[in-house]
C-alpha cells in the first residue's frame, strides 16, 4: 500500500467577529498519529490571499519541517474567504494536502458569497476551490485531496483520528485557536 503518513499538521483559524477586518490567528498542530508533538502559529488576512504562504512559512520556519508528512485543513478556506491553494501548498512542501469538512458544501451559496464586493479576488478564489477537486466521502467527512490516493487518505484519517470524525491535528488546532482567542475553547472542531 505504500508509506503511511502519520506525522501530520492540521491548520485551523481562530474565531473572529463578523465585522472584523485585518489579521486572524492561524494555528497548526503537529501530531504523530494522535499524539501532539508541537504547535505553530501565524496570521492570515481576513478574506485575503495569504493563507498558502502563511502555512508554508509556519512549517518551514519550525523544527517540524523535516517531519511533517501531510497537511490537513479544516476546509479549503480560513479567515473567511482566504482560500488555500492546495496544489501550490503540495508543490512547495512536496507532501499531500487534504481539506476536510463535516458536511458537503453548498457550492452555489459559496459562489454567491464570493460575489460580495467586499471579497477581493473572487474569480481566483473560485478557481482554487474548483481546482482542489471534487469532494469525496471518507470516514464520515468530505475530503478534497492533492498528492495522495483515496486509499492512503483513508489510512491517514484512520491513523490520526482518536475519537469522533476529525483527525487530532485539526481537532486540537480548533481547540487551541479558540482557547487562545476567546479565553476558552468551545464547540466542535
Amino acid at each position: 500500500m505504500g508509506k503511511l503518513h502519520t506525522n501530520v499538521i492540521g491548520f485551523d483559524d481562530a474565531p473572529f467577529h463578523r465585522e472584523h477586518r485585518g489579521d486572524v490567528l492561524l494555528v497548526g498542530v503537529v501530531c504523530s498519529r494522535t499524539r501532539v508533538d508541537g504547535v505553530v502559529s501565524g496570521h492570515v488576512r481576513r478574506d485575503g490571499a495569504n493563507s498558502t504562504r502563511a502555512m508554508i512559512d509556519a512549517i518551514r520556519s519550525s523544527q517540524f519541517e523535516r517531519h511533517v508528512q501531510a497537511v490537513l485543513l479544516q476546509g479549503i478556506a480560513v479567515a473567511g474567504f482566504n482560500v488555500v491553494d492546495m496544489h501550490a501548498l503540495h508543490r512547495a512542501l512536496d507532501i499531500p494536502v487534504l481539506a476536510l469538512v463535516r458536511y458537503q458544501p453548498d457550492f452555489a451559496a459559496i459562489k454567491r458569497a464570493l460575489a460580495n464586493p467586499k471579497v477581493r479576488g473572487a474569480d481566483r478564489k473560485w478557481r482554487l476551490i474548483q481546482a482542489a477537486g471534487a469532494l469525496e466521502r471518507i470516514r464520515n467527512v468530505w475530503v478534497q485531496r492533492v498528492g495522495i490516493s483515496v486509499d492512503h487518505a483513508r489510512e491517514l484519517l484512520a491513523a490520526t483520528t482518536l475519537h469522533g470524525n476529525l483527525p487530532e491535528p485539526l481537532r486540537m488546532a480548533h481547540l487551541i485557536a479558540g482557547g487562545v482567542t476567546t479565553g476558552a475553547s468551545r464547540g466542535r472542531a
